[in-house]
């Protein structure tokens, strides 16, 4: 069993922010799998199925979601081995598209819950969302929606980054980092 976890924030106030881009690409890998939905209010979050593979958006805000993403691991007994989580990363440029496994937060609350609940060693799918001119900026910044021009490559961005997550299933992290971690879309 794996599990891919999108990081975000649920409500409709954050649907199109730089900090949701993870929960759009669950989103679009429920969409195009044809996923149903397990959620049972006991793992915090949206959960969708489809034969070995979880698809999980949190539900507790982006500095609760290792709660939720614990308790789908733990309920399903999932090695952090096969827990990849895809989050929005300022310190890439839009576009960027980067993977690892373990590692800092880089002051990432979605990740830094993650980690304190679980340890670090699961992989990261970093995508790239920009970053704010000074550092005071940074939560306005990532709470923001895409301006029109970002908006007009997102869904090849989204598309390209679901895309580099499937392969992920048959072919090893170093493969796929070499296949997809290119800055591929210009603005």
């Amino acid at each position: 069993m794996r599990l891919i976890v999108g990081l975000g924030n649920p409500g409709v106030q954050y649907e199109q922010t730089r900090h949701n881009i993870g929960f759009r690409v669950i989103d679009k890998l429920v969409y195009d799998s044809g996923a149903i939905d397990v959620s049972k209010n006991s793992f915090f979050g949206k959960l969708y199925k489809l034969n070995q593979t979880l698809f999980l958006k949190p539900m507790t805000y982006m500095n609760l979601s290792g709660k939720s993403i614990l308790s789908v691991k733990n309920f399903y007994k999932i090695d952090i081995d096969d827990i990849i989580v895809v989050h929005d990363d300022i310190d890439l440029p839009f576009s960027a598209l980067r993977f690892k496994k373990g590692g800092g937060h880089g002051g990432h609350n979605g990740l830094r819950s993650i980690d304190a609940v679980m340890g670090k060693e699961y992989i990261r799918v970093r995508m790239g969302v920009g970053k704010p001119q000074y550092k005071a900026q940074v939560v306005n910044f990532v709470l923001s929606n895409f301006s029109v021009d970002e908006e007009q490559i997102l869904d090849g961005y989204i598309k390209h980054t679901a895309e580099a997550i499937k392969e992920l299933e048959s072919r090893t992290l170093n493969e796929v980092k070499s296949r997809y971690s290119l800055k591929l879309f210009e603005l």
